[in-house]
């Protein structure tokens, strides 16, 4: 029962914190540096499965957009119809604005570049405050440009801006909210291009991190905690994207300013 409770609530932590602009995998390592090593969690395994479930809720919020961007793309590429071209370009955009973040993932990754920070709680209280005084910055900003004005420097500077998540702790939605409004989008342009972004970059993780999850010998109770972990990160991303939607759209980020220079301070003065 125990256990449950603890798959349950870290579900509940990559759920709630993945969509918002806080570092989901932060707020795993705070939550394994307070209780300590736990029997039965392998932290690599639940990150592939919670993120998983967090794929699934964000592709059913966005599943309309998804939908259009993939009709208009094939039917511009055979009718070459003026009316589908917006749609066509904006879906190259988002792919130019993921090369990025996935060249250098590769590289991170085969190179161990991050490894020694991976672990470090400490860091992760001081990304957190990075992180707070970038949103601080763009607290206010309402923007002016939507999908249909965005050009392609635009999606490579925020696709940079993605990069920046690849360091441990730094929230890849704030990076990449953060750079879309610097780059003048509109608050709800800024939000539906993060997400959009989000959805080939954990394809590509959740590939690679099934195999670390094939290669594992799991037991049937552990693969049973690990999809109830999975199911409740897709109930609460689900309902933190939209959460997190209203607040950006309503301009009330300065309300994650307040929670990362609270939260990093009080890890680096307590952990």
């Amino acid at each position: 029962m125990i256990n449950l409770i603890i798959f349950i609530f870290l579900g509940f932590i990559q759920g709630i914190t993945e969509p918002i602009p806080v570092s989901s995998s932060g707020h795993l390592l705070i939550f394994q540096k307070l209780v300590g090593g736990i029997d039965n969690i392998d932290y690599g395994i639940l990150a592939t499965i919670t993120n998983f479930g967090s794929f699934i809720a964000i592709c059913l919020i966005f599943k309309d957009e998804i939908f259009s961007l993939i009709n208009s793309f094939f039917k511009y590429l055979k009718t070459k119809d003026k009316k589908y071209y917006s749609n066509y370009k904006y879906s190259w955009y988002i792919i130019f604005a993921t090369i990025p973040a996935g060249i250098m993932g590769l590289i991170v990754t085969k190179l161990g570049i991050f490894d020694f920070l991976e672990e470090n709680v400490k860091f992760v209280g001081i990304t957190l405050l990075v992180t707070g005084f970038f949103l601080f910055l763009i607290k206010d900003f309402k923007g002016k440009k939507d999908k249909k004005n965005i050009t392609l420097k635009d999606a490579l500077i925020v696709g940079l801006f993605q990069v920046v998540a690849l360091i441990p702790g730094i929230s890849r939605s704030g990076s990449t909210i953060v750079g879309g409004m610097f780059r003048n989008f509109k608050r709800e342009t800024a939000f539906n291009f993060s997400f959009l972004l989000y959805i080939p970059i954990s394809v590509a993780t959740t590939l690679l991190g099934f195999k670390d999850l094939f290669d594992a010998n799991l037991n049937l109770n552990t693969i049973c905690l690990y999809i109830i972990s999975m199911i409740f990160a897709f109930i609460f991303t689900y309902i933190g994207t939209k959460w997190f939607k209203n607040l950006v759209k309503n301009g009330k980020l300065i309300y994650f300013v307040y929670y990362c220079l609270i939260v990093g301070i009080l890890i680096l003065i307590f952990l």
